[in-house]
């Protein structure tokens, strides 16, 4: 095998810039969109460790502060043993060397034409002036010398490895040497718009920029990769956080008294410094929203919307009056001065209709965001939230706790602005139609409902003069019941965090129905600052007393309440809207109950009737906290299947990955694997625990019972069997490695643990696992049909295949918040590395000794 740090990866990926971010005023606009390559505004480099070595304009993605403080966990004498000699800091090392090597090569490239550039600018017919050739390539010179000095003096260090090798002088030398950075950062607009003129003045430097070669690296299989001018003019900027990240990284792998810890620490300390005194001149100070004023005409309802308007989303403040419905926004005011709201559009009652689904064909489709990047989102405030809570039991500064509040309402109102995709139509009569976006039918409902019981009365169509829609739009901001936008970063501390856990609920039966119908339920709770629908119970036929008796397992997040709906099923089909999210059903009835957590937390069933519109849905309910669901009971029964460790089950079945798992995984793909929601929606828990009984009894009706189960069922007894195993599928010896490789932030070194960590498993887990990692790829390519992305199954499964027993996870548990967001976000993160990786085949890996990462 090549020595380590110089078998740098095969070939260079194209490389894919983040240069710009929306933000968001309190309206919701965007200012500025995002920002194509070389734009004007400079890049905001996020100098806090992330999960991925990424830049975006105005730190969008700093947010993701998930890697703990370069204090955290350090001084522990070395990282832990993960199996076979597992070598973090050599691995941080190796990566870190393979990408200077690459960088290095895209800065040769860059000088390549600066020679011939300047050697015809003295001439008759010259390409640039000697001033345009000073400006594009400024300090670029120096910056290639400095890290080939560092990559020829580190080279050596990590071919010939042991552990007592120091290199942190050379990171203190390299930390130290970041003025020339500030000196290419602050000419780097200029240098890109003066290349960008030059190209468009001159075709023959146009030629040049657009394809630049860049030498491959050693043992690679492409000589050269083609980039242009733009991108490796921005390769420098990039360089500085990676740098940072990699210091971070070797930091928390270094023990407390080895000679490079102090070096290291400052070259640390240097290198943030740098990206805070660069971000202060670059990052904007950002508008914020404030409080009330006004007067007259009786409100009676309002609160915050998302409008689809001119094909983007806008945060609306939405208010009903007797005889009006308003649509307004903030208005943007100087500091100090009372803010407004200025009026969008309004409807008198006696003007609205809402249009029937046929009606609404015409209307704007609605654009809906990938459930991805929205569980993405969840994951980055819950990161926010527990840095928050850490801040506040450290006694931390109060500036920093009011930067990671502010960062977490951005990020929450990015949420409250793309979850809602469910579609409320609002058409006045003289011609113009709005459309609003919901997360819950219930809202939608109350809406529709307290619009519908005023125009009851005696209404008048009329038209507000100038002066009378201004008297009513400034009466808004001190008649308004809702005042802070619905995020949990505006909650006081004293205010309940809300339940984190699993809340079961088994809807009983509803009576007081005047007529038969086909009749179901569905279960909403309201987790980050809005409500989602997470259960919904089987349709019961021509009745005025269905009996449903399902029970459901719902993931609580920070939740405060439940709601239940009450539906009479629609099946006629010329009624059916085109637009996927249009719930045509009727709503019969709705209620809502406080999750009182005194309540809630007892071991035994509470029973309940929820009132609505003279109907009673009977149901019952318990709550299981974070920490209890933590628990993995082996069985006592070593016959069975479940809560029986895997290498007794394939060694008795003579099988490389248990039945059960072949069978649920068959099933799933005959007829679920179009299933919207499959593995996401709950399956009823009696025929989860009947299918469990069948497989434990290896009963020979397995085959007959499976065909016959409902698909969420099949799908719901699968992740029981995983969440049941005595030890994880990916075993309680790796589990701390795992959390230590997925927070690596060098692509290189990630590639190498993760690939390593794999070959560690033992055969049984290591085959099953391949086999459902296949599996849920083939879920994922029906996710325009099915909705589950890759995302969504990392979240389902991650914690199912990752989460310790019980001896282990004792030590990880604190607030179950800090649960979520800090050891579930991390095994999400480590099934979605394996699900978005190349084919990984068994007989391959086991091959290989060695991955090197392709990504820079």
């Amino acid at each position: 095998m090549p020595p380590l740090g110089c078998s740098p990866p095969p070939s260079l990926p194209p490389a894919d810039f983040n240069y710009g971010a929306d933000e968001y005023d309190a309206e919701g606009n965007e200012e500025p969109k995002a920002l194509p390559e070389g734009s004007e505004t400079m890049p905001y480099i996020d100098e806090s460790p992330t999960m991925s070595p990424q830049l975006s304009a105005r730190g969008q993605e700093s947010g993701d502060g998930v890697s703990p403080t370069p204090t955290d966990g350090l001084g522990t004498g070395g990282e832990r043993d993960a199996g076979k000699g597992l070598e973090m800091r050599k691995l941080v090392l190796s990566g870190f060397l393979a990408s200077e090597e690459i960088y290095i090569n895209q800065l040769e490239a860059l000088l390549l034409p600066m020679k011939p550039l300047k050697a015809t600018a003295t001439t008759s017919q010259p390409v640039l002036t000697l001033q345009q050739i000073e400006t594009i390539f400024y300090k670029i010179q120096d910056i290639y010398e400095i890290h080939k000095e560092f990559y020829d003096s580190l080279c050596p260090k990590v071919q010939q490895w042991d552990s007592n090798v120091t290199m942190g002088h050379l990171f203190q030398k390299l930390a130290s040497q970041l003025g020339v950075y500030k000196a290419f950062v602050d000419n780097y607009k200029i240098a890109l718009e003066t290349a960008e003129k030059c190209s468009q003045s001159n075709y023959q430097f146009q030629k040049i920029s657009e394809e630049l070669k860049v030498k491959g690296p050693k043992d690679s299989k492409e000589s050269h990769t083609s980039v242009t001018m733009e991108a490796l003019l921005y390769k420098p900027i990039d360089r500085v956080t990676r740098s940072t990240l990699v210091l971070h990284d070797l930091l928390k792998h270094t023990p407390a008294d080895h000679p490079d810890y102090p070096l290291l620490q400052d070259a640390l300390r240097i290198s943030q410094n740098f990206l805070s005194s660069i971000n202060e001149d670059i990052d904007p100070r950002r508008t914020a929203v404030t409080t009330p004023k006004g007067e007259t005409r009786q409100l009676v309802k309002d609160g915050f919307l998302v409008e689809l308007s001119e094909g983007s989303r806008k945060l609306r403040h939405v208010f009903l009056f007797t005889d009006v419905l308003l649509c307004a926004k903030l208005k943007k005011t100087a500091v100090g001065k009372h803010q407004q709201y200025d009026c969008k559009w309004y409807v008198p009652l006696a003007d609205l209709v809402f249009p029937s689904p046929e009606e609404s064909e015409h209307c704007p489709q609605v654009h809906v965001i990938p459930d991805h990047e929205l569980e993405d989102m969840k994951m980055k405030i819950s990161a926010i939230k527990s840095e928050v809570q850490k801040e506040k039991a450290n006694k931390g500064q109060s500036r920093a706790i009011e930067r990671l509040k502010k960062k977490m309402f951005e990020n929450e109102f990015w949420l409250l602005l793309n979850s809602p995709a469910i579609p409320f139509r609002i058409h006045n009569r003289n011609g113009k139609s709005y459309l609003f976006l919901l997360s819950s039918d219930y809202e939608r409902s109350e809406w529709r409902e307290a619009i519908q019981k005023l125009q009851k009365k005696d209404l008048q169509a009329f038209v507000l003069s100038s002066v009378e829609l201004q008297v009513l739009t400034g009466s808004c901001f001190k008649l308004r019941t809702v005042h802070n936008i619905p995020v949990t970063s505006n909650k006081d501390d004293d205010e309940s965090p809300g339940l984190y856990g699993f809340l079961h609920v088994i809807v009983h039966s509803a009576k007081g129905f005047k007529q038969s119908a086909n009749l179901y339920c569905t279960l909403e709770v309201d987790s980050f600052g809005y409500f989602v629908s997470k259960a919904k119970t089987r349709v019961f036929r021509d009745t005025t007393e269905p009996q449903w008796n399902e029970e459901f397992e719902i993931e609580l997040e920070g939740s405060q309440s439940l709601r239940i709906l009450c539906y009479e099923k629609c099946y006629d089909k010329t009624k059916l809207n085109k637009d996927n999210n249009e719930i045509v059903d009727k709503i019969m009835g709705k209620g809502q109950i406080q999750l009182d957590p005194q309540a809630v937390q007892t071991k035994n069933w509470h029973m309940d009737v929820i009132e609505m519109n003279g109907i009673k849905v009977e149901f019952s309910m318990k709550f299981t906290s974070r920490d209890m669901s933590l628990k993995r009971t082996p069985s006592k029964k070593q016959t069975g299947v479940f809560g029986v460790k895997i290498s007794v089950v394939t060694k008795r079945e003579r099988s490389k990955v248990p039945y059960i798992v072949r069978q649920c995984i068959e099933e799933v793909e005959k007829r679920g694997i179009e299933e919207v929601g499959i593995y996401r929606i709950s399956g009823v828990a009696t025929d989860i625990q009947a299918l469990k009984a069948v497989f434990d009894a290896n009963n020979k009706d397995i085959l007959v019972m499976l065909s016959d189960m409902d698909i969420n069922a099949i799908a719901g007894t699968l992740k029981l069997y995983f969440r049941e195993l005595p030890e994880p599928l990916l075993t309680d010896r790796l589990y701390p490695a795992f959390m230590e490789g997925i927070a690596l932030s060098d692509p290189a070194a990630k590639e190498n643990c993760m690939m390593h960590l794999l070959r560690s498993l033992p055969d049984p887990n290591l085959i099953t696992f391949l086999f459902l990692l296949e599996h849920l790829k083939r879920v994922a390519e029906k996710e325009p049909i099915n909705k589950m992305s890759l995302h969504n199954l990392a979240t389902v499964f991650g914690p199912t295949l990752l989460r310790p027993s019980e001896g282990e996870s004792k030590a990880h548990l604190t607030l179950a918040s800090d649960i979520w967001s800090h050891d579930v976000m991390a095994q999400v993160q480590v099934l979605l590395y394996y699900l978005q990786h190349p084919p990984i085949s068994f007989t391959e890996l086991k091959r290989n000794t060695l991955y090197f990462s392709t990504d820079v």
